[in-house]
C-alpha cells in the first residue's frame, strides 16, 4: 500500500513510519525537515512541505491509497489552527488527486467524545487544553463533512511506553479516571485502519 503519512517526525508519527516500512509499505513522508526522521529518512520518500499547504500536499499525495495524519503540537498547548488549517488543505487535496481513504489522529475529549469523560478530564480539557480542542473540534467536523472514506481516532492520554498489541477500541467508550495508551499502540490501530474498511465513516476510542 502507498500511504502518505503527515506528521511523520513527531512521537505517534515515527512509529507509524516505522511500523508501515516493516510491513512492506510504501511511504512517503511530508516533512518540514527530512533530517526529523532520523534513521528513517532513507527507509521512505521524503517531501519536504507544509501540511496546512493544499498544494504541497497535492503534490505529495499523487499515486497514493491512502493519507494517514498523525500530526500533532509537541508540547504546546495552543493550535495556532494547526488542525483546522491542515483538515482543510488534506480534504482539498484528497478531493483534486481522487485519494478518498484518510485516517486522522484525533484526541478523546474533543466533540462529543467530552461529555464521556470524566470530571477531572472535563477540567483539563476545559482549561489547558482548550485551544488545542477547539481547533480538533473544527477539524474533526471538516473531515467528517467531506465526503472521503475518513477514520476520526480519539485516543486517550498518550504515553510514550512500548505497544502492549491490546487495547479497547469502539465508537463509544465512557471514560473513569485518566486512562491511557501508548503512542505505539495507537500507531499500530492507525495502520490497520488505513488497511481495512471497518472504521471507515467511524471515529473510534481508543485506550487500553
Amino acid at each position: 500500500m502507498k500511504l502518505l503519512v503527515l506528521g511523520a517526525t513527531g512521537p505517534t508519527g515515527r512509529h507509524l513510519v516505522d511500523l508501515a516500512v516493516r510491513s512492506g509499505d510504501s511511504v512517503t513522508a511530508l516533512v518540514r525537515n527530512p533530517a526529523g526522521l532520523g534513521d528513517l529518512v532513507d527507509k521512505v520518500t521524503p517531501v519536504t512541505g507544509d501540511a496546512t499547504s493544499r498544494r504541497d500536499i497535492a503534490a505529495a499525495l499523487a499515486g497514493h491509497d491512502a493519507i494517514v495524519s498523525a500530526l500533532g503540537r509537541g508540547n504546546s498547548v495552543r493550535a495556532d489552527g494547526l488542525f483546522s488549517r491542515a483538515s482543510a488543505a488534506v480534504t482539498e487535496a484528497a478531493r483534486e488527486t481522487g485519494v478518498s481513504r484518510l485516517v486522522w489522529l484525533s484526541s478523546f475529549g474533543v466533540g462529543h467524545t467530552f461529555d464521556w469523560s470524566s470530571t477531572p478530564q472535563k477540567l483539563i480539557y476545559s482549561t489547558l487544553l482548550r485551544s488545542l480542542y477547539a481547533d480538533k473540534v473544527i477539524a474533526d467536523d471538516g473531515i467528517r463533512s467531506s465526503g472521503l472514506d475518513w477514520t476520526v481516532v480519539l485516543p486517550t492520554r498518550l504515553t510514550h511506553g512500548p505497544a502492549k498489541g491490546a487495547y479497547l477500541a469502539d465508537d463509544r467508550l465512557p471514560m473513569k479516571g485518566n486512562p491511557s495508551i501508548s503512542r505505539a499502540d495507537v500507531a499500530a490501530f492507525m495502520h490497520r485502519a488505513a488497511h481495512g474498511a471497518e472504521w471507515i465513516h467511524r471515529s473510534p476510542v481508543i485506550t487500553d
